[in-house]
């Protein structure tokens, strides 16, 4: 992989390496770490306030003058009913009590939830030159109004499907998300079982079928699986798991831990904790939600439902009660700065 190519003159960076967006483990100081190496730094905002999204953006704008992508959730609120959530709201203070955690059922009900639509005039007003997003794709009237103020795009695909509908709506960059990859898939239609393809069988089939530059996402976690993805065709790599034990990482120390000892078999797909399809290392939450044998509401409500005790967990640093989102190759690593991680692959892979 030539450094400079297609997706560094888009991105306007030195290095064709994104770190991933992890909400509730990126950081402003993560992504302003990562783009002052050349690489581009992610933001993960999706689902917070206007509020809370001009405050990380500004915080991150004030660490570096390196371009840095915003990463959305491109979700639909679904309309609900209190009485629809009570069976999941009755596990969760049942589980919780038996954990030892003082959780009431107001912090279970009566959530103020928010999309991209709220979002949106924000990334303009602050001059967002990239905007990546999951979950779907935006509106035709975002798209256009992101262009219009010279923003670069990057949607996420499961299936070259979904990476054809993100070429239609004129998206200028496609993130092929493979099964490996640790947190939310972002598969976005409906009407077809959960794709669930290993990145390198996904990648050259969507760099076949589209016509503009793919980022290879999922199991990327060294200079030699990177040199695989440019192989297959990927114009870039994107990259999660390695920065989720570094200094900038929001993750409670235990995870770390667990993450530095985790196995290849130790994650799974799971519901549990948001309602959308993730992966992440099985622990006791995930368990006992799957097997309590009552419906999951969908994303964003069971996100919401479970954040109140998932916050709980990460201030007592139980990782039996929170999220473990983790790709299959978690990496045992000694590197403890972000920057460290981008020069890392750097070396190694000019060293090849």
């Amino acid at each position: 992989m030539a450094w400079t190519n297609i997706l560094t003159d888009l991105l306007k960076v030195n290095y064709p390496i994104i770190q991933a967006p992890m909400l509730g483990v990126s950081t402003p100081e993560m992504a302003a770490a990562v783009s002052n190496e050349g690489g581009l730094g992610s933001l993960p905002v999706g689902g917070l306030s206007p509020d809370a999204t001009k405050q990380l953006i500004r915080t991150t704008k004030s660490l570096t003058n390196k371009p840095f992508a915003v990463n959305l959730f491109a979700h639909n609120i679904p309309s609900y009913s209190e009485d629809d959530l009570e069976p999941m709201r009755k596990l969760l203070l049942q589980l919780a009590a038996k954990r030892g955690y003082d959780l009431n059922a107001a912090d279970l009900s009566n959530f103020k939830l928010y999309n991209y639509l709220d979002q949106i005039d924000i990334l303009i007003e602050e001059k967002i030159p990239v905007v990546s997003f999951t979950f779907g794709c935006l509106d035709p009237d975002s798209i256009e109004a992101l262009k219009r103020n010279a923003c670069t795009l990057i949607g996420t695909a499961t299936c070259v499907e979904e990476a054809l509908y993100l070429q239609q709506q004129d998206i200028d960059i496609i993130a092929v998300q493979g099964i490996e990859a640790g947190g939310h898939r972002g598969t976005f239609i409906e009407d077809m079982p959960l794709p669930q393809i290993g990145l390198f069988s996904l990648l050259p089939q969507i760099k076949k079928a589209v016509r503009i530059p793919c980022v290879a996402a999922g199991g990327i976690n060294s200079a030699r699986t990177m040199k695989a993805a440019v192989e297959l065709g990927a114009d870039g790599v994107q990259i999660g798991t390695a920065f989720i034990g570094t200094e900038e990482s929001q993750a409670i120390p235990s995870y770390k831990t667990r993450l530095n000892n985790a196995k290849d078999t130790d994650t799974a797909l799971t519901k549990a904790f948001s309602g959308r399809w993730a992966r992440g290392i099985r622990n006791e939450m995930m368990n006992e939600i799957e097997q309590a044998g009552i419906p999951i509401p969908p994303y964003p409500l069971q996100n919401s439902l479970t954040a109140q005790f998932r916050k709980l967990a990460q201030q007592n640093n139980d990782i039996e009660y929170t999220t473990l989102w983790a790709g299959q190759s978690a990496v045992r690593t000694t590197l403890t700065q972000s920057k460290d991680i981008i020069r890392n692959l750097i070396e190694g892979y000019e060293a090849l």
